[in-house]
């Protein structure tokens, strides 16, 4: 997909990512995550760069540790980023962009649980989003498209008719799997992600447009 496609179409909706799309949230969550890794004497530094994106539970499960309650893991890794929001701030003119949204117009898809969610949102003065999607809502975390297919339908429309804001390939995998276009938000990769898609680093490249009928139309700034 190039950028032409994304900014010559219209959108019914807009899908997007918490972490690492709308907030930073990279050292709260490393800190907790390092500190669980070190318990369970695991290479934090080969560790790290494979929790971003997923499920906490999904992640848990994926390291393969014998003798321990992935549930009860992640509940307690919950608790811990839930009271560590410490450094928790917004991704460059996303406060602006979203507040220029519809209300009914946009939804939050994340891997995160509900109340860790809801507390980062809080701690970097984002709008709370009117339909919001988390991890206790599906059974299955990215990439699989459950989460992008119901982010759409609580605002009423089709995967087709909504563009995703996504900055891991386990979210790019799942926008796409959901049938939607993709834009990839690289604010905070340190190193680069290979991608078809249009890339923005900060929502201050991009203006919307809202047509007579509601839809969504992007430009880039000059």
């Amino acid at each position: 997909m190039t950028d032409q496609t994304v900014f010559s179409r219209s959108y019914a909706g807009f899908l997007f990512d918490m972490d690492g799309t709308l907030l930073n949230s990279i050292a709260a969550a490393e800190r907790v995550w390092s500190r669980w890794a070190i318990r369970h004497g695991l290479d934090v530094e080969a560790f790290l760069p494979t929790m971003h994106g997923k499920r906490g539970i999904d992640t848990i499960r994926s390291v393969g540790l014998t003798g321990i309650d992935a549930e009860a893991e992640a509940l307690v890794i919950e608790r811990e980023e839930i009271e560590d929001v410490e450094g928790v701030v917004p991704l460059p003119g996303a406060i602006d962009f979203l507040n220029a949204l519809p209300r009914d117009r946009w939804s939050i898809v994340t891997s995160a649980p509900i109340a860790l969610a809801r507390a980062r949102i809080e701690a970097a003065g984002l709008p709370q989003p009117p339909m919001i999607v988390t991890a206790e809502d599906v059974t299955l975390g990215k990439p699989d498209p459950a989460g992008y297919r119901l982010g759409a339908s609580r605002i009423s429309t089709d995967p087709a008719q909504c563009l995703v804001f996504e900055d891991v390939m386990a979210g790019v995998l799942a926008g796409e799997a959901a049938g939607a276009d993709v834009m990839v938000v690289t604010a905070t990769h340190s190193h680069a992600l290979e991608t078809r898609h249009p890339t923005i680093a900060s929502y201050e490249e991009l203006t919307v447009d809202i047509d007579t009928d509601g839809m969504l139309r992007l430009s880039r700034r000059a």
